[in-house]
C-alpha cells in the first residue's frame, strides 16, 4: 500500500456514510481535496488517536488485511508487535491530511531531523544521492522535508484512480521537489539529476512490474525486488542513503532519520537486491510497528515466473 492507495479508504468510508453514489454529491476529487482539508486543523494527535481507532476497525472488518498483517509480522518475527502495528497503520493514514494539507511551517515545527550532515557531506562533494526510503513511518514526509532544503528528484507513479491525482500532486507542488514518472523518461530525469551532484528519492519495497526486478530475500521470503535503486547509484554515480521517519507517541511529531547504506553493490542484480532487502530489513528493526504489514509485498507480478511457486502469495 502506498500513500495514495490509503487516500482510497477516506473516500470509501464517506461513501458509505452517506449512502449515497459519488456521482450524485461531488466530484471524487473535490470531496477528498476538501475532507483532507478539513482534517489538517485537527491536531496532529487528535489525528493519530482517529487512526489508531480506524486501524482496529479495517482490521476487524477486513479478512484479507487481517490475515496478511498477522502473517507477515510473525514471518518477520515481530508477532509481538501486532496490536501496535494495527494501530500504527490507521496512524499513517490519519496523518496525511496534516502532511499534505496543514501550513509548511506547522508541518515542520512537528519534525527533528537526525544526522543531516550525512546529507551534506555529499552536497558538499558534488555527488548524488539515492534516498532510499521503505514504507516505513510516515515515509510521505521524508521527501517533503528535505525538498525544503535542497532540490530532490522521486519516482512519480500516478494514481490509478483519476480522482486522486489533484490531491497526491498538489500536495508535493508545495515542495521544491521535481516528479519523475515511472517510465524510460522518468529514469533519465533521474540519472541526469543524479549526475548534476542533486538527489533522488525511490521506494524500494514497491514491487516493481515485470521486467523491473528480480526475486530476493526480504524476511526469509523470495519477494520481486526493484533494480532500479542500484542501477541509479552506478549510472549516476551517486551513493546511497537510506532514511525513514519515525512517528513518536503521543502525537509529538516525527523523527527523520538518515542511516548509511551498509550493504555493497558488487555482484549481479539479484546479489544488489538482496543487499538493499537487508538494509530495508535493518531500518525496519529500529520500529517494527510502522511498517506498512499489510502491504501485499510478497505477490507475483503478472508475466513474471515464481522461483518457488508454493511461497508466492
Amino acid at each position: 500500500m502506498n500513500s495514495a492507495d490509503a487516500t482510497k479508504w477516506y473516500f470509501t468510508l464517506l461513501q458509505k456514510f452517506w449512502h449515497s453514489n459519488p456521482s450524485v454529491l461531488y466530484p471524487k476529487s473535490i470531496m477528498l481535496v476538501l475532507l483532507f482539508r478539513i482534517l489538517s486543523f485537527l491536531p496532529l494527535r487528535a489525528l493519530h488517536a482517529l487512526g489508531a481507532a480506524l486501524g482496529w476497525i479495517v482490521y476487524l472488518l477486513s479478512p484479507s488485511h487481517r490475515r496478511r498483517l498477522r502473517e507477515n509480522l510473525e514471518r518477520a518475527g515481530y508477532g509481538g508487535h501486532l496490536r501496535a502495528a494495527i494501530a500504527e497503520s490507521g496512524k499513517a493514514i490519519a496523518e496525511l491530511p496534516f502532511v499534505w494539507c496543514a501550513p509548511q511551517e506547522r508541518v515542520t515545527r512537528h519534525v527533528t531531523m537526525e544526522n543531516w550532515e550525512l546529507v551534506q557531506r555529499q552536497l558538499d562533494a558534488g555527488r548524488g544521492i539515492v534516498f532510499l526510503t521503505p514504507h516505513l513511518g510516515c515515509f510521505e514526509l521524508t521527501a517533503q522535508q528535505v525538498s525544503l532544503r535542497v532540490e530532490l528528484t522521486v519516482m512519480y507513479r500516478p494514481p490509478r484512480q483519476s480522482a486522486l491525482k489533484p490531491l497526491v500532486e498538489g500536495a508535493r507542488e508545495r515542495q521544491h521537489m521535481h516528479l519523475a514518472p515511472a517510465n524510460l523518461a522518468g529514469v533519465r530525469m533521474l540519472v541526469k539529476a543524479l549526475r548534476g551532484g542533486q538527489p533522488v528519492g525511490v521506494l524500494p519495497d514497491q514491487v516493481p512490474q515485470e521486467g523491473e526486478g528480480v526475486w530476493a530475500p526480504f524476511f526469509g521470503r523470495d519477494a520481486y525486488t526493484m533494480t532500479l535503486p542500484a542501477k541509479l547509484a552506478q549510472l549516476g554515480k551517486a551513493d546511497i542513503l537510506t532514511v525513514y521517519a519515525e512517528r513518536l507517541p503521543r502525537g509529538r511529531g516525527f523523527a527523520i532519520r538518515f542511516v548509511p547504506f551498509e550493504g555493497s553493490l558488487d555482484g549481479d542484480a539479484a546479489q544488489q537486491a538482496a543487499a538493499i532487502n537487508r538494509q530495508m530489513e535493518k531500518l525496519i528493526a529500529y520500529c517494527p510497528a510502522q511498517y506498512f504489514w499489510s502491504y501485499n509485498r510478497y505477490k507475483k507480478p503478472q508475466g513474471v515466473e515464481a522461483p518457488h511457486p508454493e511461497t508466492v502469495a
